[in-house]
């Protein structure tokens, strides 16, 4: 008989509307009894303004799934896992890789689930395009993230503000994908930011990174892309060419198409969550977090003052 667990989720926005609500129906493992958030309200729940509020009030509830910008996530999600709650952490993970891996020690520490979720690596073609590259030595691969930001981040500010990662939020989609199928270790070695005036995150970017056999892995991240988007990743191994299309969900091995399964990204989520609480584990992957986190460190910024920032319009 499977467990069901009470959730909470905290943030209640774009993402959690069009993404996780619908999930967490569709999961008999969990039932979503309350939700906090300073703006919004679910129907049918106990709704709450902030995560204290909620902790306070429902000392019940299992386990609560963070949909709020990666700038406030550390502080909430340390105030759950010291009520004892599992935590699902949306992506990036976190505004740093240090907040996160320290999220983990504490969370082990405490006996509870932290997982940090990479949705795009729940995408159809994933599991079949890493399961394909296993036996192969790739030669070269390229990554192409293109996308309207007016779209996907309407009005929103916190993109552009430290801890938002710019184009970054989109891009580590990407990453999350490619530290996934590919069957070595990827390092970047240099990139550049393209960063509007005033605004502290990149509209764009160009990483020059390789894997731990010397090839080339680049990857290209556009916010200004208009309506026709595009999120590709090409491998070209010595056993031939895969493609990756529309962001995991097509497949095609030397020009001809592989049958995927039915899309399920966030399905895919609650079940893994709902795996790792039910076994006392946790599943924490910091490795897209740190190509961008390099990315930082090493890039080269390029300041373009005729760019005005989309978040607005």
């Amino acid at each position: 008989m499977t467990s069901v667990y009470r959730l909470a989720v905290v943030g209640i926005g774009k993402i959690a509307r069009d993404q996780h609500l619908p999930a967490i129906a569709a999961q008999l493992g969990f039932e979503l009894v309350a939700c906090a958030s300073r703006n919004a309200s679910v129907d049918g729940v106990r709704n709450y303004p902030d995560i204290d509020v909620l902790l306070a009030a429902e000392p019940d509830i299992d386990a609560v799934s963070l949909c709020v910008p990666p700038q406030v996530r550390y502080a909430q999600a340390l105030a759950a896992l010291h009520a004892g709650k599992h935590v699902m952490l949306e992506k990036p993970p976190g505004a740093s890789v240090s907040e996160v891996l320290a999220l983990r020690d504490i969370a082990r520490a405490r006996g509870c689930t932290l997982f940090a979720s990479w949705h795009s690596r729940a995408a159809s073609a994933v599991k079949p395009a890493r399961d394909w590259l296993a036996s192969r030595n790739v030669h070269s691969v390229e990554v192409r993230w293109k996308e309207d930001v007016r779209r996907w981040h309407p009005g929103q500010q916190w993109i552009w503000e430290p801890g938002g990662l710019g184009v970054l939020d989109p891009g580590i989609n990407a990453l999350s994908i490619v530290t996934r199928i590919l069957p070595r270790e990827v390092a970047l070695r240099a990139a550049t930011l393209t960063i509007p005036a005033d605004t502290a995150t990149p509209i764009a970017a160009e990483f020059d990174c390789l894997d731990t056999d010397n090839a080339p892995v680049r990857a290209f991240f556009d916010w200004r892309h208009g309506l026709v988007e595009e999120w590709a990743i090409d491998v070209e191994t010595d056993g031939g060419r895969l493609e990756i299309r529309e962001g995991g969900k097509r497949l095609s091995i030397d020009g001809k198409q592989v049958t995927l399964g039915a899309e399920r990204e966030y399905p895919a989520l609650y079940e893994r969550f709902h795996e790792l609480v039910a076994t006392k584990q946790d599943d924490v992957d910091v490795r897209p977090l740190q190509i961008v986190a390099d990315a930082f460190l090493l890039g080269k910024a390029r300041s373009d003052r005729s760019l005005r920032p989309l978040m607005s319009r």
